[in-house]
This record gives C-alpha cells, sequence and structure tokens, in this order.
C-alpha cells in the first residue's frame, strides 16, 4: 500500500510535466502561425499597394491615348457643312450625277482624314452616299433607322455609339453630326472610327485590359475571348435595347462572371473574373459613358506572401527556439553559464543583423523612389534645354556678327542680322508657348514651309561651325518653290538637329568633310535627303536610332534626345524620318513630307 501511495505523486507530477510541454507547444505554434500570417499579410499589402501605383500610371496613359483617339474625328462630320455640294445633294437626293459626286468626294475626304469610313444618312435614316460606296459590305443604300446614333443626332444634334457594323460585320465607334439649313437638319453625316489599334497596343501591357460600356458590356479587350460578354448578366430590358439596336451582333452576350472580392489600399478593387483573381484598376473615359478597366495578376503578389509567411513562420520558429535554448541555459549548472552567454550574444548578434537589413531595405526604398524622381525631372529638363539651346546659339552668332559688321560700318547687314535676332526671339516665345502643343493633334499646328529658304537661314547660322571643321554644305538643286507639310519652327529645329548632327559625325574625318542636301519630289510627297561622308553608324545603334537617350557622342556631348523628338515632329506633319548607312562610307537622314503650296494657310 506505501508503495501505491508513493507512486501517485509520481504520476501527477509526470502529468503536469506533460500538460505544461503540450501548453508551450500550443502557444508555440500559435506564435507561428500568428507570425505567418503577419507576414503574408504584410507582403500582400504592400505588394497590391505598388502594382496598383504602377496600374496607376499605365491607366492614366491608356484612358489619354483612348480618349485622344475618340475625339481625333469630332471635326470631321462638321466639316461636311461647309460643302454646297453635299447639302444640296441632300435637296436633290435623286440627282445620281450630284450623287456619284458626293460619293467620290467622301472617298477623297476620308482617305485624307483616316478614318475607317465616311457617309451620309437622310431624314429616314437611309445612307444615300458613302465613301465606300464601291466596297462590299458598304453601308450605302441600307437603312440605319434603327441606329441609336441616327436617332440621337436627329433629336439632339449630335451622337454617339459603339458597335458591330451590320454591312461590314467590323465593330468601330460611330460619330454622327446632324447638317441644318435654315434651322431644318437635312440629314447626317456619320464617320465610323477603328479602334482595334487600341487593342494592339493594350497586348503590350503587362496585364488584360478592357472597356465596357453603359450595359457593363465589354466592348474593347486586349483579350479576343472576352470581347462582347458583360461583366454580370444583363437585364432583359438592357438585352431589347441591345437588340434593337444591333449593338452585340450574334454576340451570346455570356457573362464574364465578374465578382468584386474586396477593395485595395487605394482606388482599385480585388476582383474575380474567369475563375482567377486580379486587381482591377477603373477609370471613366468618353466623357463618362465607358470604363476603362486594367487587371493586374496577383500571381506573383501571392507568391511573394508565401514566401515572407515562410519566412516569418521560420524567423518566429527560430526565435522560439532560441528562446527555448536561453531557458534551458538560465537552469543549467554553473558550468555551462558561459556557453549561456556565448549563445546569447549570437543571438543578440542576429537581431542586430535584422534591424542592419531592415534599415538597408528601407533605404534602398528611399533610394529607388528617389531616382524615380530624379529621373522624370531629367527628361523634363532634357527636353526643355534641347528646344532652346538651337535658337541660343544661333542667337549668340548672330548677335557677335552684328557687332562686328557695325565696327565695319555694313549697316544694311546689321540691319538684316537685328530683324534675323527679332525673329530667334520671336521662336524662342513660340518656344515657349509649344512646350504644350508637343502632345497636340497634327491638324492644329501643321502649316506650309519654304524648305529653301529656310535651309538657307540654317546655312547662315551654322556657318562658323561648318567653316571651323572645313566642312562643305551642298545644296543639290533645291527647287525654289518647294514648300512642305509644317510649322515653321518646328521644321527649323528637326533640319538644325540633323545638320548638326552631320557636323558633329565629321570631326576626325579626313577631309574632303562633306554634307549635300538633296531634295526630290513624287506622288505629292517630298523627299529631303541630308547625307554626309563620316563614319557608319554602328548597327545596333542604327536599329534604335529614334529611340530616346541612344546617341553615339561622348558622355556630356549628347542626350540622345534631339532624332527622337525630331521624329515625333515629322510623324505630327504627316511624315517620317528614316536613317541608313552609305556605302562604302557615310550616313543619310531621310525625311518625307506631304507638299503644300508655298505660302498657304495652315491645315
Amino acid at each position: 500500500m506505501a508503495d501505491a501511495a508513493d507512486l501517485r505523486p509520481a504520476a501527477s507530477i509526470v502529468g503536469s510535466r506533460r500538460l505544461r510541454s503540450a501548453a508551450r507547444l500550443a502557444a508555440a505554434l500559435l506564435l507561428i502561425g500568428l507570425a505567418a500570417w503577419a507576414g503574408a499579410w504584410l507582403a500582400m499589402r504592400q505588394g497590391l499597394t505598388a502594382l496598383e501605383q504602377a496600374a496607376a500610371q499605365r491607366l492614366e496613359v491608356a484612358a489619354t491615348r483612348l480618349d485622344a483617339q475618340l475625339a481625333r474625328f469630332d471635326f470631321l462630320p462638321s466639316l461636311l457643312e461647309t460643302s454646297p455640294e453635299v447639302m444640296q445633294f441632300f435637296v436633290q437626293p435623286d440627282n445620281g450625277q450630284r450623287g456619284h459626286g458626293v460619293n467620290l468626294y467622301l472617298q477623297s475626304l476620308n482617305a485624307i482624314a483616316g478614318a475607317d469610313n465616311l457617309y451620309l444618312v437622310d431624314r429616314a435614316g437611309t445612307a444615300i452616299a458613302a465613301a465606300d460606296f464601291a466596297q462590299p459590305g458598304t453601308p450605302f443604300g441600307r437603312d440605319l433607322s434603327y441606329r441609336p446614333y441616327v436617332r440621337d443626332a436627329l433629336a439632339n444634334g449630335r451622337g454617339h455609339f459603339y458597335g458591330l457594323g451590320v454591312t461590314s460585320a467590323r465593330a468601330g465607334y460611330y460619330l454622327s453630326y446632324a447638317l441644318p439649313s435654315h434651322g431644318t437638319a437635312l440629314g447626317l453625316a456619320t464617320v465610323k472610327v477603328d479602334l482595334a489599334g487600341m487593342e494592339e497596343e493594350w497586348r503590350q501591357l503587362p496585364g488584360p485590359v478592357l472597356v465596357v460600356d453603359e450595359h457593363q458590356v465589354a466592348i474593347l479587350s486586349s483579350r479576343d475571348d472576352w470581347r462582347w460578354r458583360p461583366l454580370v448578366a444583363l437585364t432583359p430590358e438592357a438585352r431589347a435595347e441591345a437588340a434593337a439596336a444591333r449593338r452585340y451582333g450574334s454576340s451570346t452576350l455570356a457573362p464574364l462572371d465578374w465578382r468584386a472580392r474586396a477593395p485595395a489600399e487605394g482606388m482599385a478593387q480585388r476582383v474575380q473574373l474567369a475563375g482567377q483573381p486580379w486587381l482591377a484598376s477603373t477609370r471613366q473615359v468618353h466623357q463618362g459613358r465607358w470604363q476603362l478597366i486594367l487587371l493586374d495578376d496577383e500571381g506573383a503578389v501571392r507568391a511573394s506572401a508565401r514566401n515572407w509567411a515562410f519566412t516569418a513562420a521560420l524567423a518566429m520558429a527560430l526565435l522560439l527556439v532560441v528562446a527555448a535554448l536561453l531557458d534551458a541555459r538560465r537552469r543549467a549548472v554553473r558550468q555551462r553559464l558561459a556557453s549561456r552567454a556565448a549563445l546569447q550574444r549570437a543571438h543578440d548578434a542576429l537581431e542586430h543583423k535584422v534591424a542592419e537589413r531592415t534599415a538597408a531595405l528601407q533605404a534602398a526604398q528611399d533610394e529607388l523612389v528617389h531616382a524615380g524622381k530624379l529621373a522624370v525631372l531629367g527628361q523634363l529638363s532634357a527636353g526643355l534645354v534641347h528646344e532652346l539651346n538651337q535658337p541660343l546659339a544661333a542667337l549668340q552668332t548672330v548677335s557677335d556678327n552684328t557687332d562686328q559688321l557695325i565696327q565695319r560700318n555694313r549697316l544694311d547687314e546689321a540691319r538684316d542680322n537685328l530683324a534675323r535676332i527679332g525673329r530667334l526671339v520671336g521662336r524662342l516665345k513660340r518656344l515657349s508657348s509649344q512646350l504644350r502643343l508637343f502632345a497636340s493633334k497634327p491638324a492644329d499646328i501643321v502649316g506650309s514651309v519654304e524648305l529653301l529658304r529656310l535651309v538657307q537661314e540654317l546655312q547662315q547660322q551654322l556657318a562658323p561651325r561648318l567653316q571651323e571643321g572645313g566642312i562643305a554644305l551642298v545644296l543639290d538643286d533645291l527647287p525654289a518653290q518647294l514648300a512642305v507639310a509644317g510649322d515653321e519652327s518646328r521644321m527649323e529645329q528637326v533640319l538644325a538637329n540633323l545638320l548638326g548632327n552631320a557636323i558633329d559625325a565629321l570631326q576626325g574625318v579626313p577631309a574632303p568633310r562633306r554634307i549635300e542636301i538633296q531634295a526630290t519630289v513624287a506622288e505629292g510627297r517630298a523627299r529631303v535627303a541630308i547625307r554626309n561622308n563620316g563614319p557608319l553608324i554602328p548597327e545596333h545603334v542604327l536599329a534604335r536610332m529614334f529611340q530616346p537617350f541612344i546617341t553615339t557622342k561622348p558622355a556630356g556631348k549628347g542626350m540622345g534626345l534631339g532624332l527622337m523628338v525630331s521624329a515625333h515632329l515629322v510623324r505630327e506633319f504627316g511624315g517620317t524620318l528614316d536613317a541608313h548607312n552609305l556605302a562604302p562610307t557615310g550616313a543619310e537622314f531621310v525625311i518625307e513630307l506631304p507638299l503644300r503650296r508655298a505660302g498657304a494657310d495652315a491645315a
């Protein structure tokens, strides 16, 4: 009996120890779980915030590009109001000869504008003339009265619509404009804009992009299988309206099963679409009629969160092991105190390293943010310096020359130089006002530029550099009355940049050093070639010649922006700028521009 009594306290002690061990194990597992959750939550939050910030920039660019494309042809329907032939045709639509002339006029006007189609609709809703009158799928002769853009324009003067073409089966944006006469609309002018190019651009972005209309149907998408599908199922009323207007053709309108999951830290939303989690960034476009949605896959953020969860759990487990070891050392005998102190120092060193790494990571993050800001400031400063540098250099040269002419009592030439200085100051004023015009529509700035006069002025401005470098500038029979499309100050900038680059390329080249300018005319366009007999352009540079910050000049001698800006300006005038090497040596830059009548007003 005594033996049994002695065993009961021993069993109680063993049971108590097991309970304490189980409690400690449960507490450790709980701490590890909490650490894993905290690491995943923090990484997910930071990752989504970074993803949203990057998406906001892409969304801004995409929205601006789409709105600009939609507004590009706003002027075209109303332009027909100025045509007496078009307005008279609405009064006498049975005049076949006049109708054929109107068709040809629409065809030529649309070829210049670059729209998908341009056509006229009478008050009954019938297309009575079209730019593609001779093509299959033309709306010419078709009843379009059921289309909303026809009804809206007759009622309110203007109409907007996006949908599949009934005759062409091609989607497009329709803009209609009532053509009034004495307070009554004779009919409508309608332009159709193809937005497929926008979808091609969006396919280059990291995530899918789609645009939904007022019925929440995806009318534009970088993914073909999402087009003509609503985010959620349409109401019977919406289906009826879409069927009456034939917005979506024969599409089944199967919903994409859009589900909102949770809001992100900013304006974005976490959604489930087509069975996959996305971060959706949304912006109103087309004056609030549509929504532009940019989607980013959360997969990378989720993977990062899992890694952080594992790291946090591992760190917590390590801390718990360290704590257990320390506790064991504290209860050990005096002989092991030294080992416990060493372990403590190791623990302190680990914590210090974690703190240093954390501080280093924060400092690196701050440096990246600062570098991003400096990059933006640098690009803005570079563009401004590049715009102003050439006229300022010309002012310096002309003013020095004027001083010498006055000293030599050559007053007539000095007056000419003063007049040139006045024009250069005017150009500086125009440059300061044209900084905001860099992204303006080409139709706002294209005029007529007399090429020979402009080249001769540049030849005088560059004469000191040409003489210093021993370079001959040869004008190869430039026609005196040759005028091209463009803005004089911007065209001067383009030619000055190309000639300055040619002069730089000839430095160190054995004599004779030569720059030739030749102009030819063919099919309504002028081809201006600027050649030099300097070294060949390396192939890897030639392939990216018109990209920003690409230059063959030494550090500090060039910013690599001149050719990019020049190519952009030439495109605004409806032309092209290209470069290639000559054989056996030398390079040629070729500008092609539409012809203009000398002294003509801006288009």
